[in-house]
């Protein structure tokens, strides 16, 4: 579980988002830092246990900066208000499906999957649905998987209006072919932030992820 200083200062940051105030409180943010790295590390040290992949991952390599990249954004506000981690066999950086961890209060979730992948990766991620739709379909259709996230998310945001070029309307597996990203997550209430429900809830939506990043990293890795 985590502080709830920790939620209390991006609650602040959020009200006094500028560098004078910022630079005031950086001990307040180096406690809060500390400690939404030590439940990073673990959720790593836990789940890491039944997905190799992730157990020698350190906190450093999975945590977003919380400086916001304003050069191109008419948003001139310089932190984000939020906590963020990739938990990732090749780290933040790599375009590779992975777990994620978001802190904001109000707006905290977890879960992940492939997020924008390159095109590269898309088109192997597609072929693979298509050729291995029933195989697919079990994991995101299983009654664990719609238990604790409903389904993969289908946003307009992350869904083509028509299906890929290639692959002909009817084809059973249209609404997944049409996806630009595969994730999932499930909301996480301020409540449980503060509570030992939040590393059984967080660990829950992971090893229920699991299956499904498998499929997706194999089909770019092989």
């Amino acid at each position: 579980m985590l502080q709830s200083s920790t939620l209390k200062f991006l609650k602040d940051l959020k009200k006094n988002n500028n560098k004078a105030w910022f630079d005031n409180h950086r001990n307040l943010y180096d406690a809060a830092k500390e400690d939404y790295s030590g439940f990073i590390q673990q959720l790593i040290d836990k789940h890491g246990a039944k997905d190799s992949t992730i157990a020698a991952l350190k906190p450093k390599e999975c945590l977003f900066r919380i400086n916001r990249d304003i050069r191109f954004s008419k948003d001139k506000t310089p932190y984000k208000t939020n906590f963020g981690a990739s938990v990732n066999k090749a780290g933040k950086k790599s375009m590779l499906g992975g777990y994620y961890f978001h802190l904001e209060p109000g707006k905290s979730f977890a879960g992940g999957g492939m997020y924008v992948p390159p095109a590269d990766y898309l088109r192997k991620v597609r072929q693979e649905i298509d050729y291995n739709f029933e195989d697919f379909k079990k994991l995101v259709q299983s009654k664990k998987f719609k238990a604790v996230y409903g389904g993969l998310d289908h946003s307009a945001e992350y869904s083509l209006s028509r299906i890929p070029k290639g692959y002909e309307p009817g084809n059973a597996a249209a609404e997944f072919l049409k996806l630009k990203s595969y994730i999932a997550f499930v909301e996480i209430p301020d409540t449980d932030l503060t509570s030992p429900a939040l590393l059984k809830k967080t660990l829950q939506a992971f090893e229920t992820l699991q299956p499904v990043l498998q499929f997706l990293n194999a089909s770019v890795e092989e």
